[in-house]
């Protein structure tokens, strides 16, 4: 049996050999030109603005939350899609309740405007989200 995990064992060998060689090649071998433009913070090629540890809107969260819901929801239905036909009529009812229900949460954030980003229509009692 951990026969079968063996070829498993070796790739993850190689890799992690290859990846601290490389790391090791590039700090031994690689330019050392320090400046204290290089040194800076990058923040998306943009100048970092602010301290670090200023709030973000809750909007930001919420997409984060939905967008691991629906990773999740693909992770469920791949398997369920490959063995469709052998899982019979009430697996595919199941996952049409599942589905139905992400649904209804997505249009439920859309309703609330939690994606969208135009910060000229912000409601005005949000005081997490600065125009």
């Amino acid at each position: 049996m951990l026969e079968q995990y063996f070829p498993i064992l070796i790739l993850i060998g190689i890799a992690a050999f290859l990846s601290l060689a490389f790391m090791l090649a590039s700090k031994l071998l690689g330019p050392k030109r320090p400046s204290t433009a290089k040194l800076q913070p990058y923040e998306s090629g943009m100048d970092p603005l602010g301290e670090a540890k200023d709030r973000y809107s809750v909007s930001f969260y919420i997409v984060a939350m939905e967008f691991i819901v629906f990773d999740l929801e693909i992770i469920f239905i791949y398997p369920w899609a490959v063995r469709y036909q052998e899982l019979g009529i009430g697996t595919f009812w199941a996952m049409m309740v599942f589905i139905a229900i992400l649904t209804l949460g997505l249009f439920y954030t859309l309703k609330k405007g939690s994606i969208d980003f135009d910060l000229r229509r912000v409601p005005q009692n949000r005081p997490d989200i600065k125009p």
